[in-house]
């Protein structure tokens, strides 16, 4: 009988032979795999083996480094060819990112007397026991009752004045916190003593600045404003008696709790209700939730009028009356020197003066301030004018022809001095509004602004006076 045939499918030695070496070369290649992984993970070993042996070798028996590690080649190092290698190794920038630590006790300052107390807050004197240092004691208002705890006016406060260092912007030495650190309350910010207020200076003074003292107080306020808005801050509170003023002429800002950070644009709602109420701008009493810039530099044009007289400029009872002073000192808006402001919330409804009425309802600043210079008023008239867009930046008030004219800033040096208020006597405080508390905006509602005009075209403007006809 025939034998059965062999298949044609059938493996040969030659299939054999390439089957068992396509398995060892697969073998070989995970040994090599596995050998590779053995290595890396040997080698990450020895390095974090390395790094921990030199942190012992560098920290002493505390744990604290034993000497700062260099992060930049020496000046006198040199390189392969004998060349500086600070000429060729670019150096290495240290940067300095701080860290958290606990804030000191209350109890390192001995309390001298207090200062002033005011919405945000009070201060006191009081002396550092360790140098004898005097410095102002603040102390945060905080509402028990308030379960959000530090309020953000407290935590802008600090930010701010941490972030600025300007010779007339107040310095915040510290934070310090009283003994029972479980309440919050007790947070006390130790800012550097300046020996006046500004209003205080004000309601003492027999007789006003002079001409040269003024320009000298503008120019410094200017200054500190412009690095503020600089900064991208805005102070939103500026007024006399947050503006302190030493014994050696120099003014400085404070009083941060109603500032904040803003961009550009600004942010597209902000509050309506900043800006004590004599020093507020009049969009904001229109209702505007976008400003800028513009809310300080009127507030800036009140001072300046203040300083002129020793009384606050526009001494409203409420917004209704705030909004009628500022309409018959710098004039009633119109489209033309106001594009837009009819579409703010509360000028809706404002019934403002037409036909002869408001033909003369222009600025009456020439006629309050006789004896301004032209300059002077010009300054003014900018400063407090109705549409914020047409007032000057800080910077383009440091620029003006007013601070050019005879008679020039007097030097800091040679300013006056007066006897410090903030010591033991009793200050004499005035009803002044305080600054506005947290809370909705006021609603001024439907006023008639129509008949505040009347009687004023009986006036005759000359230079720097006026007659009244009878």
């Amino acid at each position: 009988m025939a034998s059965k045939g062999k298949s044609r499918w059938a493996e040969t030695e030659e299939d054999a032979e390439l089957a068992a070496r396509q398995k060892r070369e697969k073998e070989e290649k995970k040994r090599m795999k596995a050998e590779k992984a053995r290595r890396q993970q040997e080698a990450l070993e020895a390095q974090k083996a390395k790094e921990a042996t030199a942190a012992t070798q560098e920290d002493g028996d505390d744990g604290r480094p034993v000497k700062r590690r260099r992060l930049s080649p020496e000046a006198s190092a040199t390189n392969g060819t004998g060349e500086a290698a600070s000429n060729t190794a670019p150096k290495l920038l240290r940067f300095n990112g701080g860290g958290f630590g606990k804030c000191r006790s209350v109890e390192n300052y001995d309390k001298l007397n207090d200062i002033e107390e005011g919405a945000y807050g009070w201060v006191a004197r009081a002396k550092e026991l360790a140098t004898g240092k005097i410095v102002a004691l603040k102390r945060l208002k905080i509402d028990p009752k308030d379960r959000s705890g530090l309020p953000v006016t407290g935590l802008r406060e600090i930010q701010i004045l941490r972030d600025c260092d300007h010779r007339n912007v107040v310095k915040l030495k510290e934070v310090v916190v009283g003994e029972d650190t479980r309440k919050i309350e007790n947070i006390f910010l130790a800012l550097e003593f300046v020996e006046h207020d500004l209003k205080s200076i004000l309601e003492d003074m027999p007789e006003p600045f002079l001409a040269s003292e003024v320009k000298t107080l503008l120019l410094q306020l200017a200054s500190g404003v412009s690095y503020l808005h600089d900064h991208w801050i805005l102070h939103r509170d500026l007024k006399t008696s947050n503006l302190l003023l030493n014994n050696r002429g120099q003014l400085k800002i404070a009083d941060f709790g109603m500032a904040r950070y803003v961009g550009d644009p600004p942010p597209p709602k902000l509050t309506q209700l900043v800006v004590t109420l004599w020093y507020r701008a009049p969009e904001l009493l229109l209702g505007a939730s976008r400003y800028g810039a513009a809310i300080d530099m009127w507030s800036i044009g009140c001072i300046f009028g203040e300083l002129l007289t020793r009384e606050p400029l526009l001494q409203g009872k409420n917004e209704v009356d705030e909004l009628g002073l500022i309409f018959d000192l710098c004039g009633v808006p119109n489209e033309d020197s106001w594009p837009g402001f009819r579409r703010l919330p509360n000028a809706r409804s404002l019934r403002l003066p037409s036909g002869k009425d408001a033909r003369t309802a222009g600025s009456a600043i020439r006629v309050r301030f006789p004896l301004l210079t032209t300059a002077g008023v010009s300054l003014l008239n900018g400063l407090l004018a109705l549409d914020p867009e047409k007032r000057p930046t800080a910077k383009e008030m440091l620029a003006h022809e007013y601070f050019r004219q005879d008679p020039k800033p007097k030097q800091e040096a040679m300013f006056p001095t007066f006897p410090s208020k903030a010591g033991q006597e009793r200050r004499r405080r005035r009803e002044t509004p305080n600054a506005p508390m947290r809370g909705g905006a006021a609603e001024i509602g439907a006023v008639d602004f129509s008949g505040i005009f009347t009687g004023r075209e009986r006036e005759e403007k000359g230079g720097g006076f006026a007659l009244r006809m009878v």
